[in-house]
């Protein structure tokens, strides 16, 4: 950044010193307190599932499901819909995230299903709405998942959304679009589609309710659906017509062999309660799906499926909203790893049930789709969900086999060594690891228009190399063998630091998670603190440190990339990210790691607990955004226990 002065000039400055006697009580009190109220609601069997909350676009689709099969719970309609009301911005507009713009895709799935709960149109806040919706062109520039919505209520005709046969999966492996070369989420959202978009799926719409006041054109006469990105988009989308115009000739013995091929791939992975891929996109479109492929609603494979959507639900008392998908592996495991911090007796027994539970949901047999890509590589990673067998993570797998390599190694040395040769199996060409995938780099098929959304591949990213690399190097010593997975992840790393010094966090927001992530890796590693790469990220953090002494960032710097967004205030959970990378980095008597305390110290509530208004991480970049509730529970819980830990061997 501009205001980063040149580190090999910069003069050192003397170090404050530190006034532990006294900060030591209030801080012992502030860190017991969390502890009591995070461990208070640890489940009987040892886990933490926090809510995890996006925008309003999923409770919009769980209405406009019901709406689809006809089937309506008035009860849950009306929470939702109120739930969907709340958070209107006052534009008219629905935003991705809490302050963001409004973005036209939401606020079109929001509108159409408070008109589906029985909204009058003529009403201030559905007329704010649908002035929002035209100013931005109208319905027919709504992203790709919204025109399929609106072609299965019959809103616009089939020909606004991508040509997507189920006869793709009867391409081979060499083709240029196979469902190999594309990401797990994208996989499971697309598969379930295809059969959607075969058989035509039309919604019941018990009501007939329909939109067209959201179109500036009659979606008949609509011409302009697939805007053109780029010429490689131009040429695809030409051969892209060309096929929609041509699909009548494929013949029907091929498309039956390809509906059977569709559902033979869905039906072992629909996952039990935790559902397709344990995330809603791709369980309420499998759902669909089997309603079309001849199952019936009472039927116990279709009850199931619904039974996982139902599961998402978080009722409250006037509202209700749907979870994206559940995150117990990663609560836990980031529970325990700020329990283990502490250093408390309690919250390390509490710790070590947690693990024990995890220990347990280690994917240790079985298919999963990375056998794809290494068919020879034993399972030994975790999901992110409850259960996710076909796709557990490397960053879960990394967090959760380091959580345990430093709570107690000897107990749990099979479980660590099975994770860590299953990462290493997956790390990719250029040194990095993804989050589910291998090499998943294919970035020409973000070309394709089905891909406007641009998250349908999964590449490699610092934050999770950064985890990968920190795991491995934790357990180095008793595993030699992983040194040249490590030095590789490093090379990757290094090459990835942005100009200013911080690097980019594709699963956190943004600049700050990513550089925390990186910083914590190069800690584990022993990189001395006087690295050129650590004092550029410790200068780039300081610089955008707030007056408060807190950090904040917010979703605004996925939309320019390279350019950290500074939220509107600081939050406690991005604080604690810049305190522990400033900490890893060898900063904790720095005047800004103290002040970056002092703001988590005065913003502890009453209950031990900090509570954050902010989403705090990317579910797709531009697309998708999440709010992980604990984040701002155990994140400062950690930078403060970390803290206390830091200054006690500072002391003379």
């Amino acid at each position: 950044m501009d205001n980063i002065k040149d580190l090999k000039k910069e003069p050192e400055l003397p170090k404050p010193k530190l006034k532990v006697e006294t900060t030591n009580s209030t801080i012992d009190k502030a860190i017991q307190k969390a502890i009591d109220g995070i461990v208070k609601v640890q489940d009987p069997e040892g886990f933490w599932c926090y809510e995890l909350e996006a925008d309003i676009t999923i409770p919009s689709e769980y209405i406009l499901m019901m709406h689809y099969i006809g089937d309506i719970d008035e009860n849950i309609q009306a929470k939702m819909a109120n739930y969907i009301r709340k958070r209107q911005q006052e534009n008219g507009g629905w935003p991705l995230y809490l302050g963001g713009k409004t973005d036209i895709s939401c606020t079109v799935k929001a509108y159409y299903a408070l008109k589906l709960a029985g909204d009058d149109i003529e009403s201030t806040h559905m007329l704010l709405a649908r002035r929002a919706i035209l100013e931005k062109g109208g319905a027919a520039k709504s992203n790709v998942f919204t025109r399929i919505m609106l072609a299965m209520f019959e809103q616009v005709p089939w020909r606004a959304v991508p040509f997507i046969p189920v006869e793709i999966m009867l391409m081979p492996k060499w083709f240029p679009f196979h469902i190999s070369k594309i990401s797990y989420w994208s996989r499971t959202v697309i598969v379930p589609l295809f059969v959607l978009y075969s058989f035509r799926a039309t919604a019941k719409n018990p009501g007939k309710i329909d939109i067209r006041e959201l179109f500036e054109i009659p979606p008949e006469k609509e011409r302009n659906y697939f805007p053109k990105r780029s010429l490689l988009n131009k040429i695809i989308l030409i051969a892209e017509r060309i096929g929609f115009n041509l699909q009548g000739l494929i013949p029907g013995f091929i498309h039956k062999r390809a509906l059977e091929k569709a559902k033979n791939w869905m039906l072992p992975r629909l996952n039990g309660e935790s559902g397709l891929g344990a995330i809603f996109p791709a369980m309420i479109n499998a759902y669909e799906a089997l309603l079309l492929l001849g199952y019936e609603k009472d039927d116990e494979v279709v009850k199931l499926a619904r039974k996982s959507i139902d599961l998402l639900i978080i009722e409250k008392e006037d509202e209700a909203y749907c979870q994206p998908c559940m995150s117990p592996i990663w609560d836990t495991l980031l529970v325990s790893r700020a329990l283990l911090e502490s250093k408390e007796e309690s919250a390390i027994k509490s710790m070590h049930k947690g693990l024990e539970w995890l220990q347990k949901k280690q994917v240790v047999d079985g298919d999963g789709d990375w056998r794809e890509n290494r068919p020879n590589l034993a399972p030994g990673g975790w999901p992110f969900q409850f259960k996710n067998d076909y796709y557990p993570d490397l960053d879960d797998t990394a967090f959760a086999g380091l959580a345990m390599a430093k709570a107690d190694f000897g107990k749990y040395e099979k479980t660590i060594k099975l994770a860590a040769d299953w990462i290493v199996g997956l790390q990719s060409k250029n040194g990095g690891f993804a989050s589910f995938e291998l090499d998943n780099t294919q970035y020409y098929l973000n070309e394709i228009p089905f891909a406007d959304h641009g998250a349908l591949l999964d590449p490699p990213t610092a934050d999770v190399t950064a985890r990968c690399v920190m795991f491995l190097a934790s357990i180095v010593s008793k595993y030699p063998e992983y040194h040249d997975s490590i030095n590789k992840g490093v090379q990757y790393l290094y090459q990835e630091q942005e100009d200013d010094g911080s690097w980019f966090g594709r699963w956190g927001t943004n600049y700050i998670y990513g550089t925390w992530s990186v910083l914590l890796a190069f800690e584990e590693l022993k990189i001395k603190s006087d690295d050129h790469r650590i004092k550029k990220a410790v200068a780039w953090l300081k610089s955008v440190q707030r007056k408060d002494g807190g950090w904040g960032e917010d979703n605004d710097s996925y939309e320019s990339f390279g350019k950290p967004g500074l939220g509107y205030k600081s939050s406690a959970f991005q604080t604690a990210w810049a305190i522990l990378g400033l900490m890893s980095a060898g900063e904790a008597d720095s005047e800004s790691v103290s002040k970056g305390i002092d703001f988590l110290l005065k913003q502890q509530g009453p209950d031990g607990l900090w509570h954050d208004p902010e989403h705090t991480a990317p579910g797709f970049p531009r697309v998708f955004y999440l709010k992980y509730h604990g984040y701002d529970k155990y994140f400062p819980l950690w930078a403060l226990s970390k803290y206390r830990n830091e200054i006690k061997s500072l002391r003379p």
